[in-house]
């Protein structure tokens, strides 16, 4: 394998870009489950129609507030959700808030993750299968780190936690068009 390829992580920075809110909208939801869909409807209408991947932005956005409320906020119906987002033709850009105790094993992930690429880089094929599902105490029949995968290869402008890991900003970008003709 002659060239070199990033292994995309999932940093903790308080400080980061992401996090500004600045021109972004902002929506609050109780943490009913059962909601999740519609939540995310109220969020993506705002996308424009230039954006071609509506359905996988659709999907992300959905999968953010998932985590958010189940894994943060544990279904507690009492516990919020905020959501700030922003669409332009080029990028969408989303930061999504609980009210939980925050990832506490986004390091493990992180290395879980590494371990996985490494193996499917190498083609090591009988090593990646201990690398199929993250699982943790916590984890239930559904969990498996799955959305987690799916977001740091999706967010290609970063998937970025703040220090007490209970908010998560991402920002995708799309390419530009012009006349036709992509623009990169």
């Amino acid at each position: 394998m002659d060239e070199t390829v990033e292994i995309k992580r999932i940093i903790v920075d308080d400080n980061n870009e992401l996090f500004n809110k600045n021109g972004m909208f902002s929506k609050e939801f109780s943490s009913d489950y059962r909601q999740i869909r519609y939540f995310t409807l109220l969020i993506v209408q705002m996308a424009p129609p230039e954006i071609k991947e509506i359905n996988l932005l659709e999907q992300q956005v959905s999968e953010l507030i998932k985590n958010a409320v189940k894994h943060g906020n544990k279904n507690d119906i009492n516990k919020k959700v905020k959501v700030w987002y922003k669409f332009e033709t080029d990028y969408a850009q989303l930061i999504v808030e609980d009210e939980g105790e925050g990832f506490k094993n986004l390091e493990k992930w992180n290395d879980f993750n590494t371990k996985r690429t490494e193996c499917f880089l190498k083609q090591d094929f009988e090593n990646m299968a201990q690398f199929v599902s993250f699982r943790t105490d916590k984890s239930d029949d559904n969990d498996g780190g799955n959305a987690l995968f799916a977001a740091v290869e999706y967010w290609n402008g970063g998937v970025v936690f703040n220090k007490k890991k209970n908010c998560v900003a991402v920002k995708k970008s799309f390419p530009k068009k012009r006349h036709g003709a992509k623009i990169e």
